[in-house]
This record gives structure tokens, sequence and C-alpha cells, in this order.
């Protein structure tokens, strides 16, 4: 699709969401303001878009990532045939520098941005059901890890006590076993799943042959990367995933050291950090060069750091090729062959 005639932007809330549409590069066709949020809101959104020959075709719509709050209408746009892109509130936020904030100066601002980057918007496609539940169970799982964690520093904290309250540590006991047990099904749930489709149980399987790399990570992947079917470069995921060092240099005196923006998921740069010190402990080859690096004055965290981009680097080349991993691996140039 070449630059569209129109862009549509929508600020989303719980309850209502307002839209402006342009026509590129500036002009204003339309202001619709508390719409609701809902079936019917859908429905009178799109008879306004149609009274001003809004088409489908025609047209772009951008909103910003609110996690559910704008995935039925997600749904309902692109059942209907219009081309939706759901980007980063922080990368609409970083290309303006406007001090007002309202709802109609924020759809205004997502419509400016969709048109000065639509060249790189990512646009937006419903997940299959089986991703869907993976990734409802992903986010559960985090939630439920995070309860537990606090119930083992309050149990931590009570045993420490000099009065010992017998009824408050059992509490505390009993819910970190029965969360654990949670986690452990959540954790079967996810296998399931992914061994009930073929393709991801494939793709799973060779991404779990990466040292380092379990049923989390894969997990995590598939989902951001629809079953490993999108966006599967290792250097676009890696600066989605904000673990991708970027230079920041100017002339003589600017001499910043390289360093990655943190902006991604950061359930997913966890798992990949973790990885990398397994691996650093225990692969021969990533120990040998976390080592090495290290010995050349490199701090352990940037090491770290590369052996993740390293090991996306890895999974990203499996999938794709559909062979193993093999530790011993050496690639040779085609030229050498001939």
């Amino acid at each position: 699709m070449g630059q569209p005639q129109y862009v549509v932007g929508i600020d989303i809330a719980a309850e209502t969401f307002t839209a402006t549409v342009l026509s590129p590069p500036d002009q204003i066709v339309l202001v619709s303001e508390q719409i609701v949020n809902g079936p019917e809101g859908y429905q009178q959104f799109l008879s306004e878009l149609k009274q001003h020959h809004v088409g489908r075709k025609r047209s772009v719509v951008v909103m910003e990532a609110t996690g559910v709050y704008g995935e039925q209408l997600c749904y309902y746009l692109y059942a209907n045939g219009y081309q939706v892109a759901v980007e980063p509130p922080h990368a609409v936020k970083k290309a303006f520098r406007f001090k007002q904030k309202n709802d109609t100066v924020d759809s205004r601002q997502i419509a400016e941005y969709g048109c000065r980057f639509f060249d790189i918007l990512r646009f937006w496609k419903p997940k299959t059901e089986i991703l869907e539940q993976i990734q409802t169970l992903l986010t559960t799982r985090e939630q439920l890890t995070k309860q537990r964690t606090a119930s083992q520093n309050a149990l931590q904290m009570l045993r420490r006590k000099v009065i010992q309250t017998p009824l408050a540590v059992a509490t505390y006991e009993e819910n970190v076993e029965r969360l654990g047990e949670q986690i452990k099904r959540i954790d079967q749930a996810i296998k399931e799943l992914i061994d009930q489709d073929p393709t991801l149980r494939q793709k799973g399987n060779l991404a779990n042959k990466v040292p380092g790399v379990g049923l989390l990570l894969t997990a995590n992947l598939m989902v951001i990367t629809g079953g490993f079917c999108h966006h599967v470069n290792p250097k676009s995921l890696a600066a989605y995933l904000g673990i991708c060092p970027y230079e920041h240099t100017s002339g003589t005196s600017v001499r910043r050291k390289d360093h990655s923006d943190r902006r991604g998921t950061g359930r997913i740069r966890k798992l990949l950090y973790l990885a990398s010190l397994s691996v650093k402990e225990h692969n021969r080859p990533f120990r040998a060069y976390f080592y090495r690096k290290v010995a050349e004055g490199k701090s352990q965290r940037l090491v770290l750091n590369n052996i993740a981009n390293r090991l996306l680097k890895v999974i990203c080349a499996t999938v794709k090729s559909q062979i193993p991993y093999h530790e011993n691996y050496r690639s040779i140039h085609p030229a050498l062959i001939k």
C-alpha cells in the first residue's frame, strides 16, 4: 500500500475514545470525541468515517498500545477491512514536544505520527487462538510470580522476628506453596498449547536446543513474532526488545558509551539476561567469549548484553533455517566453497 489518503489517529481509554482524521500532511477532515468504547460506538465511528468518504482502502488507523482497552476496537476495524497500526506510546511521545495534553490533542498527534512515520508503522494482525492463550498465560504467570516473591519476602521477614506469630507464618507458607503449584500448572498448559500446533512445536523445539533457551523465553518470542512468522530479524527484534546498543557521539566533545534504550518488553529482556548468565557459566564457547571480553576491559554487563544479542541471533537463524543448533558449527563463505 502506498501513502494513504487519510490517517486516523485514535486516543483510546477504558470507556471512550477520541479520533482525528487527517489528510496528509496536516489537513483535518474529522474530529470525533467521546465515542463509546464498545460495539455501539464502533458502529457510530464507522458511519462517521463513511459520511466523510474515509474508505477502508484509502486510510490507515493508528493508535497507541494500551493493553486491553484497544483490543476490541482493533479486532472490529480489522474485521471491517481497515489497516490498523498499534504503536508504542513512547515512540509517539518522543516525536512531539507539546506541553498541552488532552484526548483531542493526543488523537491529532497520533494521526500526525502516522503521517510522518507511515513507512515504519507496524501493522496489527490478530494472533491465532493458541498464541492469544499463550500470551494470557504468560501475563498471568508473571503476576503470580510477583505475588509469590512478595509472599516469600514477607515470610522471610516474619521468621526473623523475635516474637513469632504461627498463624501469619503458616498463611504465607500456604500462599507460597499454592502459587508455586499454579505456576507449574501454567507452565504445563503453555507446553501443551505449543504441542497442539505442529508448526509451533517444531519451531519451539529448534529454539529450545539453543543453549540457555527454555520454555518461557521460547513462548515469549513466539508471541511477539506471531509464532516466528513475523519480524524474525535479530537486529530489529533486538531494537524492539531494547537490548540493541546505540552509539552516542558527536565531534570530539561528546563521547558517551554505547547503551541500549531498554524500552522494550521487560519480561523478555529479563529472560534473555538470565539465559546469558546461564551460557556464561555452562557453555564453553560463550564462557570463553565472556572472559576474553572482560579481560579486554569491557564491563561484565555489556558483555552479557552482547551474549543476549548473540543468543537472539542464533535463535532466529535456527528457526528460519530449520537447522538445529550445533556447538561446533562454523559458517563458510560461499566463495571459499567454489
